[in-house]
Parts: structure tokens; sequence; C-alpha cells
């Protein structure tokens, strides 16, 4: 069953519409808000309470369920009471315990089909809804204000997405020694994954996770040698981190050949001086370029999936990238009325 992030927007007047279109441009369905000319304008369904009573209608499947305030096993009882008789979903909030109650609802409630949604409070918070008994709730109910903190959720529930495209590969070249930063995650990374990074905010290339062994090295799948310590990756929050900014305990956006991004958090940032080799490419009219480590185990993605070593790149092959027109950053944080050109 697919889980389903619903949004509360706390935007007003003009900024709520604005808000609601960003929220339809990240692919959220469902909006905790009465119907509107905006809602309706952007597709969104909604949800909201029933006046004067606990009921909450809507949702894309234009039914009705209730709020429960769980804050003993008999309020517990009481909704799994109300699932057993077929109540489409529930919305949990539970103001002391979090954790254990929802366990107990959800072991109890899984054999009903009741859709069990909690309240959050924050993008981390997000996460551990989504991740309760390992099967997690169905859907979580956020209120937000603005877009960045969307992403953030978005992104615990392994839901952000970042347009991936091929790039034509125009210059490689050898630049001497440099820094380099492997980022080693506290999760096994897949085939396929990667951390996006590049030497422009707006440009950043898939580049791979080491879990491809060789007959000189044995497999890293937590690990990726992301690149010079100069470059940028996207963080959860919606901002840009430097590598060299990276340290245990810090979170990272992991993504796959499909551009869906995961985070994960950092065991280890493993900063190492080493031959470095500059690549720059171009899609989507814009040209980027990143500097990495001139090494074997560095492996970008080609369209289709298949890995490309950084060494045995050639002018004019066509590698992953996420790219988007420019816009200034200060400290990360993306400024988009600020002119800058970066070289």
């Amino acid at each position: 069953m697919a889980k389903e992030l619903v949004v509360e927007p706390r935007a007003r007047g003009a900024a709520a519409g604005r808000m609601l279109a960003e929220i339809a441009r990240a692919g959220i369905k469902t909006v905790y808000a009465k119907p509107s000319e905006h809602t309706r304008k952007h597709g969104l369904a909604t949800m909201h309470e029933s006046p004067g009573a606990d009921m909450v209608v809507g949702g894309r499947s234009a039914k009705s369920g209730r709020r429960f305030r769980v804050k003993s096993n008999s309020d517990i009882d009481e909704l799994v009471g109300a699932a057993e008789r077929g109540m489409p979903f529930a919305i949990v909030e539970a103001p002391d315990w979090k954790i254990i109650p929802l366990e107990n609802i959800i072991a109890k409630a899984r054999r009903t089909r009741t859709k069990i949604y909690a309240a959050a409070s924050s993008p981390a918070e997000v996460r551990k809804m989504f991740s309760v008994l390992e099967v997690g709730v169905d859907g979580v109910i956020f209120p937000a204000s603005s877009a960045g903190q969307v992403r953030e959720a978005l992104a615990g529930m392994g839901a952000a997405k970042f347009p991936l495209a091929a790039a034509r590969i125009l210059e490689i070249k050898e630049v001497g020694d440099g820094e380099r930063v492997c980022v080693d995650t506290v999760a096994m990374l897949g085939g396929g994954e990667g951390m996006l990074v590049g030497s422009r905010s707006n440009f950043m290339f898939l580049v791979h996770n080491e879990s491809v062994g060789s007959s000189f090295t044995s497999p890293r799948p937590f690990r990726v040698n992301a690149g010079a310590v100069h470059c940028y990756t996207p963080a959860p929050d919606g901002t840009t981190r430097y590598l060299s900014e990276l340290e245990s305990g810090d979170e990272v956006l992991v993504v796959d050949g499909r551009g869906s991004a995961r985070r994960v958090a950092v065991g280890r940032s493993k900063i190492e001086r080493r031959p470095m080799l500059m690549v720059k490419a171009s899609a989507k009219g814009q040209t980027g370029g990143i500097i990495a480590q001139d090494a074997e185990t560095i492996r970008f993605v080609r369209p289709g999936g298949k890995l490309v070593p950084v060494t045995h790149l050639k002018e004019g092959d066509s590698v992953l990238v996420h790219s988007r027109p420019a816009a200034g950053r200060h400290f990360g944080v993306e400024v988009s009325d600020e002119s800058i050109l970066e070289k």
C-alpha cells in the first residue's frame, strides 16, 4: 500500500496559493485544508474537519474518518473497534507517548482495511512515523509553513525527486593533487544509488556508491567517494552542503537512477589528498562540472543504468546529472532573485 504525506499548509492569503502550487509540484496529492479555488486549480484532494465533530471528511477516497487523541489503552481499543466496524481511516494524535501507542495500533488494526494516519510536527517525526514497526503508518498529516519543509519531509519517506537527464561530456582534464571526500554512510546502498555532487549547486553528477568491487578492491556499499572538498551536495532540508562540511551524524541524500531520494546519516567523512580529475558536461542548456579523484573506483551512471569509471570517460559520452536554472545561494540557502555567475 502506497504511503501518503498529507500537508497542512500554514501559509495564508496570496502566500497560500503559491505554497499550494509548490506542494503540487513536489508531488503531494492531498492537503489538510478546506476545498478552495487554489486546491481545485492545482488538482489537490482535501481532508478537513466537519464543524462541531471529530469527523474528518475528504481525502482521495472522498470518505469520512475520525481523529483520535490517544492517551491510554482504552483510546486504542476505541480506535481498533471503529476500524473493525469498517471506518475508512483514522488520524492518530498521541501527545505524550508516540511510538508505543502507534506500534500497538498498527499491530491490532493491520487485519482491518482502515488506513492509519499519524499527526507529525516535524520532518524528522514524519520519517519516524513511516518506520514504526518497520511497516509504518499509511499516511502522515504534516503542518508545513514552507515548501522546503515539505521537501525535507518527502526525503524522509524516500519520496523526494531529483529529475535526472543525460549530459554530454565536454572536457576531461587532470588537475593535480587535491583533497577528496569519501562519505561513509550508516546504510547499505544498492545498485544505481549514489550522491548528487557538483562544482555548481544547479548542476550535479550522480556519483555511484562503491558496491561494485574488483580484483583489486573489496566492495564498500556504504561509501560514496564523492568528490573534491569544494563540491556541493543537496541536503534533506533543501539547502546545499560543501562536502568538506560533512561529518558523523549529519544527513545526506542518496539518489537512485530514477531520481528518487532517501536520507541517510553519515557515519564518517574521510578527507585525503589524491590525484584529481576535472569533468565538464552539458545538459538542457546548462553546463557544469565536478572534480573527483582520478581512480577507477569512482563511477558515474550512464542513461540506462550502466556504470562508467571516471577514468574511462571520453568526450561525447553521456552520464546522468541533475540540472536546473541557476540561482544564487547564501550559506547553502537558495536566493532566487540574486544573480550569480559560477565558472
